[in-house]
């Protein structure tokens, strides 16, 4: 029995797998169209973020850094200053023994307590003192007759002396002792004046009202002259923040100024003034105090640290970034680049600092193109390729 079998006579391959070859090339050319369609829509992404077709760079282009620059301006600022400092007593009057002291009987005060002027701080036994006042009061009396007898016989003298009876020597002699004796009673009231002024300045009392802060002393302790500050008051309860300020902006606020101080761990602000800046600068910390007047408030503790935040009034100046600014040994610079791209130093004044950057008091005119970061790993005279991050770091407030 004879079987046909068809073949395709160009391709050598039987009819019925013609089909099916057909089929695979078709969809693989649909992969292959696709393919080529997402590299263009890439490619035409790619062309619109960069604006167009970049550049080959050449080897030399290659090797130069970018870095990124800003031209800050100049900007009229709010000269608000932010400091740190301790807080005391305005005027703060140490108290101890102003008598001859001797043994505590009773201190009815505590820390805290206000205090008027004149009050009992400390009460001392005078139990011997009294004595000894005593004394010197009887003393008065005795020396009082000594003088009354004088008297007495100055007077008979006087009237025996024109029928001749005395002399006039005897009359002299008489009125002498009278005088000695009355200068006697002066003697004794003053004697018994200074004890009893040293009565009275044994107990320790305040000199003036107001706040009492600290308390050095406990019955049955036996006190003198020695014994140092017992007590210490504020006046007033007056309080004042001892803030810590550089001196180039000590010199940028007036006294008068006002502030707002935070005491540390608290989240109250009390308005202060300043009333005094010191007339002297720390050597190391290149630091001067400012003295900021309060009122009392029980928030307020000598002693407790506290922020402050000082108006200092307005400047036309620039303002960079924290990162744009370094310091060395030589002081406070920054990398501006200059002519042909090149890298230079440029030292500056630092003024007032806040959360939106350092303000520059001198060095800069505000037209450079400063490098806002990573200047540290520049070297002067290095060509690098500036990118302009923009002119808005400068306006003022």
């Amino acid at each position: 029995m004879n079987y046909e079998t068809r073949l395709d006579v160009t391709h050598g391959i039987p009819a019925g797998e013609d089909a099916d070859m057909d089929q695979r090339a078709a969809k693989k050319r649909k992969w292959i169209v696709a393919g080529v369609l997402v590299l263009a829509v890439i490619a035409a992404a790619v062309m619109l973020t960069r604006g167009g077709e970049p550049e080959p760079f050449t080897g030399a282009e290659a090797s130069i850094p970018s870095v990124t620059v800003i031209v800050p301006r100049q900007g009229t600022y709010a000269g608000v200053i932010n400091a740190t400092g301790t807080l005391a007593a305005r005027r703060e009057m140490p108290v101890g023994v102003v008598g001859e002291g001797g043994r505590v009987v009773s201190v009815p005060v505590e820390p805290g307590q206000w205090v008027r002027a004149g009050q009992v701080l400390a009460v001392i036994d005078r139990s011997v003192q009294s004595q000894q006042a005593a004394s010197a009061t009887a003393q008065i009396a005795v020396a009082q007759a000594d003088a009354d007898l004088a008297q007495a016989n100055l007077d008979r003298a006087l009237q025996l002396v024109d029928r001749g009876f005395i002399s006039r020597a005897d009359v002299d002699r008489l009125t002498a002792t009278r005088d000695a004796a009355v200068a006697r009673v002066r003697v004794a009231q003053a004697q018994a004046g200074e004890r009893q002024a040293r009565n009275a300045q044994l107990n320790i009392v305040a000199p003036a009202a107001g706040l009492l802060l600290t308390r050095e002393v406990e019955p049955g302790q036996v006190v003198g002259a020695g014994s140092g500050v017992l007590f210490s008051i504020a006046r007033g309860g007056e309080m004042e923040l001892l803030a810590q300020i550089g001196e180039a902006e000590l010199g940028s606020i007036p006294v008068g100024a006002t502030g707002q101080v935070t005491p540390a761990g608290s989240d109250q602000s009390f308005t202060c003034q300043v009333w005094q800046k010191s007339p002297v600068i720390n050597q190391q910390t290149r630091q001067g105090t400012a003295r900021c007047a309060m009122s009392y408030n029980a928030a307020l503790r000598p002693g407790g640290f506290a922020t402050i935040a000082l108006a200092g009034g307005t400047m036309v100046a620039t303002r960079l970034p924290e990162s744009a600014v370094m310091n060395d040994d030589q002081g406070s610079y920054v990398y501006v680049v200059g002519e042909g791209n090149k890298v230079e130093r440029r030292a500056v004044e630092l003024g007032m600092i806040s959360d939106e950057g350092i303000v520059i008091s001198s060095g800069l005119s505000g037209n450079e193109r400063v490098v806002a970061r990573a200047g540290g790993f520049l070297t002067v005279g290095e060509e690098v390729k500036p990118v302009v991050q923009g002119a808005g770091q400068g306006s003022g407030q």
